[in-house]
């Protein structure tokens, strides 16, 4: 099974454009990240921007609209992901347990669809598409 953990860190919604974190992070992260890949969990990481550098498209009356970060209503946002292969959500959450956080930050920890799990019909409507697993 495929999980997604989404890095949510506090603060980072009104971050600088140019924020970079400590080189303690970065190595205490990296440890953990050697950890998951020793381990063949891990699939993909990347770390992300802050919202500053971003922009959002929302399809409000289906006409699309683009506001340039910071958000200024947005409480949290993404800092990175992680995409781990486990057997369970158990061992997914217990991955996420072990990540050197803040005191501040948050794991969201989701499961990714499989192709397989959906009826045949969305299958074949999603053929050609080598970049959907499962």
């Amino acid at each position: 099974m495929r999980f997604m953990m989404l890095m949510i860190p506090g603060g980072y919604a009104s971050a600088a454009l140019d924020a970079m974190p400590s080189p303690e992070a970065i190595e205490a992260m990296m440890k953990y990240n050697e950890e998951l890949k020793k381990a063949g969990v891990l699939l993909a990481l990347e770390g992300l921007h802050p919202p500053a550098s971003g922009a959002r498209v929302s399809f409000k009356g289906g006409k699309p609209a683009v506001v340039d970060g910071p958000f200024a209503e947005v409480k949290e946002v993404l800092g990175g992901y992680w995409i781990l292969d486990v057997r369970s959500r158990d061992e997914a959450i217990e991955w996420a347990r072990r990540c050197p956080a803040s005191e501040d930050d948050i794991i969201e920890v989701r499961r990714i669809h499989e192709m397989s799990e959906f009826p045949e019909d969305v299958q074949k409507a999603a053929e050609g598409f080598s970049e959907l697993k499962g």
